[in-house]
């Protein structure tokens, strides 16, 4: 088990920051790839990796988009499924879904995933000026 994944943003990918070894897991910034399924593969795995070994612990899950595209959005879908699983098998997640005070489309997507978790605490904030 790996203790990091860092991805840098580019102008079309977000900024991935997962601390595993801290339990603190964020993705931020634009998410509009040309390949969205090549860009959140490795995402993808890492956080299974992850949350294999999680068992009853605890984690964070910061999303703190200020732009994503329709695709990017069933990856995000896919990594909320992921960790309501994870919940759902009796570990404790957090997640924290952080918009634009001025971006109403945000904070209602944010509304929208969290109202499909059960097992998972959802936080739904205003980005800190």
């Amino acid at each position: 088990m790996r203790d990091k994944l860092d991805i840098e943003p580019t102008s079309r990918t977000p900024a991935v920051a997962f601390d595993f070894a801290g339990n603190h897991l964020k993705i931020s910034g634009e998410s509009y790839p040309e390949d969205v399924t090549e860009f959140y593969r490795p995402v993808f795995d890492a956080l299974d990796e992850y949350l294999g070994g999680l068992g009853q612990g605890s984690c964070r899950f910061d999303f703190e988009l200020i732009y994503l595209n329709s695709s990017s959005a069933k990856a995000v879908m896919m990594l909320m499924d992921k960790l309501e699983a994870a919940a759902a098998d009796g570990a404790s997640v957090d997640i924290h879904w952080l918009y634009d005070k001025e971006d109403d489309t945000m904070q209602e997507l944010g509304e929208e995933f969290g109202e499909d978790l059960e097992s998972a605490k959802f936080h739904l904030e205003k980005m800190a000026v």
